[in-house]
């Protein structure tokens, strides 16, 4: 038994040290640093990861996508300092802890790579920035608000607000359709007149209504432009710009306002027709 008990068995300790009230002492102080460390760690690493994110809202000119992603990795990297430093507290060696991480982390990347492929498309989307937060995209058929781009997924809320979450490699590796990367848009509408009616007068009531809007930009000038005869009407073909903050109100309301201000001039808006003509065989 006294053999058993002087036997060399824990970092040149014996069981007889190992379950006397000092060790026990040392090793309860030791978890209680451990867990100190990791607290204090993760509040500095929420700490300064807002003070990185912050960054962005204080200077207008910074982008919120890129300095969101650079706040992220600060956050990770320091509570991956602080979970090293409690494995040197219990005297593990770091070095060969590296060595089988590295490995372990190839063998996990092999049977990882549609992960991984998310991961570097979201690395090429926060460097390149074809899309940032706040933007309306169309992205593999789906369009929406970009909420937030992390490093597997875009996620975007729709028109309905409804949660939608997009794979980077999906997004990376499709046409991006980004109607918010520029100040100005223009906007298009045909309409049509009765053949009959006055084309001068037609156009200059069309022109004035799109230009009085508030949100019209005059620079550009519009277009009113007779696009074509159809079957039932003369069809104008208009142009007019304006910010894209605005696109869809005004384009959306000057279908309402123009159809209004024909009528009020009398100019009439044909509805397609169809005459029959029938031919009686005798008999």
């Amino acid at each position: 038994m006294n053999e058993l008990l002087t036997t060399e068995i824990y970092n040149g300790k014996t069981l007889q040290d190992l379950i006397s009230l000092e060790f026990l002492a040392s090793l309860l102080g030791n978890v209680l640093a451990a867990c100190l460390v990791l607290l204090v760690g993760y509040m500095i690493a929420r700490w300064v990861s807002g003070r990185v994110k912050n960054l962005s809202e204080r200077h207008a000119r910074l982008d919120d996508t890129l300095f969101e992603f650079l706040g992220n990795i600060v956050r990770y990297v320091v509570f991956g300092l602080s979970f090293l430093i409690v494995l040197n507290t219990f005297g593990i060696q770091t070095t060969s802890l590296v060595a089988v991480v590295g490995a372990a982390g190839l063998a996990i990347g092999l049977a990882l790579q549609g992960t991984l492929s998310n991961v570097a498309a979201g690395v090429m989307l926060i460097l390149f920035r074809p899309i940032k937060n706040g933007d309306f995209v169309e992205i593999n058929d789906e369009s929406g608000t970009v909420k937030s781009i992390n490093l597997n997924f875009t996620e975007l809320a729709s028109v309905g607000n409804v949660q939608i979450i997009i794979p980077n490699a999906q997004v990376w590796g499709n046409t991006i359709t980004n109607y918010s990367a520029y100040d100005m848009r223009q906007a298009e509408w045909i309409w049509g007149v009765g053949y009959n009616a006055d084309l001068k007068l037609a156009e200059q009531v069309i022109r004035d209504t799109i230009t009085s809007d508030p949100r019209f930009v005059a620079d550009p000038e519009p277009k009113v432009l007779v696009n074509g005869l159809g079957a039932s009407s003369v069809d104008f073909m208009v142009r007019a710009w304006v910010k894209s903050a605005d696109f869809l109100t005004y384009s959306k309301d000057m279908n309402r306002d123009v159809k209004i201000a024909l009528d009020a001039a009398g100019i009439d808006i044909p509805f397609p027709n169809r005459t029959v003509h029938i031919v009686k065989e005798d008999t």
